[in-house]
């Protein structure tokens, strides 16, 4: 599976944002199709062309925004680091970043009367920009944009900081059904209760601050303008992280098609 996610997003090309990779979004869409009402997986079958899954769909929006550069902003928000939170008018005038665009795509979504193509286009949108919005590194900036402009050599592999989150780092764990076990046992009643609730914006504000305490935080020192030196030590400490967090997404993309049927 790792060999063919890295010969799609060589097909998708270097584009700097692609937030956790191929894997990654399936994992969530994975996680949210398990976590969904029977009226809630109807919804989604119905909005699919026959023989369609939505996780071989989670990645659309990365390969259309390839020939639709006004959705590029969509996938992300720059929320500055040493920031409070997330600031409306700072990061996401004219509301066009993903803390807008996730509430706008499921109101779509929701819309009975909206012609199917919209509402399936929204689908495909709300189930991408779910995993993007819990990539830390698609809620802060460090002047860097979000990482890829700060160059790493992780276990001896050249690499950009956003990429190693995006897909290195998950490349470094468990094999994907290994971890697709792994992180649907950690998904307790209890976390589906708690993690449903909030708002994308709220949800930004928990990838802003894991961007703050692990992806930045932990970096060792290192030269202006060098590659930083990472190695199992950091991989073994972002792994927890990027094992919640695409946790959180999967319940949290739940949460918003149940709610559509409601």
């Amino acid at each position: 599976m790792r060999k063919i996610t890295a010969l799609l997003l060589a097909m998708l090309g270097a584009h700097p944002a692609f937030g956790w990779g191929v894997e990654g979004h399936q994992l969530v869409v994975r996680i949210a199709e398990g976590l969904l009402s029977p009226a809630a997986k109807t919804d989604v079958r119905g909005a699919l062309a026959p023989g369609e899954k939505l996780e071989d769909l989670a990645s659309w929006a990365d390969e259309v925004r390839r020939t639709h550069r006004e959705m590029e902003p969509w996938h992300f928000v720059d929320v500055p680091l040493g920031s409070a939170a997330f600031d409306w008018q700072r990061d996401c005038a004219p509301d066009d970043c993903i803390v807008a665009k996730i509430p706008a795509f499921e109101k779509t979504w929701q819309d009975r009367t909206a012609n199917a193509a919209a509402r399936r286009e929204a689908l495909l949108f709300l189930a991408h920009f779910a995993g993007d919005l819990h990539q830390p590194l698609h809620c802060a900036d460090n002047h860097d944009k979000g990482g890829n402009d700060v160059a790493v050599n992780f276990l001896g592999e050249a690499t950009k900081l956003h990429t190693l989150w995006d897909s290195g780092l998950i490349n470094h764990m468990p094999e994907e059904e290994a971890l697709f076990a792994m992180l649907q046992q950690a998904i307790t009643p209890q976390r589906v209760a708690e993690w449903s609730a909030g708002t994308p914006e709220q949800w930004c504000n928990e990838s802003f601050h894991a961007a703050e305490a692990t992806v930045y935080g932990l970096l060792p020192p290192h030269a202006t303008g060098a590659p930083v030196e990472l190695g199992e030590s950091y991989a073994r400490a972002a792994q927890p992280v990027i094992e919640v967090q695409i946790e959180k997404a999967g319940v949290r993309l739940a949460a918003i098609l149940n709610r559509s049927v409601r």
